[in-house]
């Protein structure tokens, strides 16, 4: 097997079949990137990935996730959710969620995730690809409600790595809990874009 590339633990939700991991992880390696780090031996989590600086991560994190076998669920509008679409879309591992509902997105979340044994919800706390003042709290919210830890990873353009960097479970205490997530960062990322990287991000590379 090739180097630099983890296997999925066992409670982890899983997807593909030994072909589709193995032509994903194919692609990835042959592009000089690699995953360090062990994966997190966890059947539900909320998974973050920073920085988010460009539409070319979500290429290395499809191939990674693709090469792991790793399931990964995502938000999506609820108005996606229609023929011929709908489909596609629970297959992705879309989550249907409802803007203007009455119960908060928090809500809507959690409630999903207490229907499976077995799910980790994807999201960039960033919020957008562009230089962001902070970071979105949803990610923390939604996993401190449904009682399941913080899966963190790290995208390292520089050297080209994908970083597992643990797990981290959320006390309620937001401001701290927060400082203690970025500290996992600090050392093992560098953004594709400079110029567009998260201002708690550019704190931690002053500090390098």
């Amino acid at each position: 097997m090739p180097q630099h590339f983890p296997d999925l633990p066992p409670l982890v939700p899983q997807r593909g079949t030994h072909y589709s991991r193995a032509l994903c992880k194919k692609i990835f390696l042959s592009q000089g990137w690699k995953v360090v780090g062990d994966i997190p031996n966890l059947p539900k989590a909320v998974a973050i990935i920073s920085p988010h600086t460009s539409n070319i991560d979500g290429w290395y994190g499809f191939l990674a996730i693709g090469g792991l076998g790793l399931k990964i669920t995502v938000l999506g509008k609820d108005t996606l959710f229609k023929p011929p679409f709908k489909p596609l879309l629970d297959w992705a591992g879309l989550i249907p969620v409802h803007r203007d509902s009455t119960n908060g997105l928090t809500e809507q979340v959690v409630a999903t995730i207490q229907k499976y044994d077995r799910i980790w919800v994807g999201m960039a706390p960033e919020g957008t690809r562009k230089k962001a003042e902070k970071m979105k709290s949803g990610f923390y919210h939604i996993a401190h409600a449904a009682g399941i830890p913080i899966v963190m990873f790290s995208f390292d353009y520089d050297h080209k790595t994908i970083y597992s960097l643990g797990a981290f479970t959320p006390t309620g205490h937001y401001q701290q809990d927060l400082e203690k997530i970025m500290s996992f960062y600090e050392g093992h990322f560098s953004p594709k874009n400079p110029h567009w990287l998260a201002e708690p991000l550019q704190k931690l590379v002053k500090k390098n």
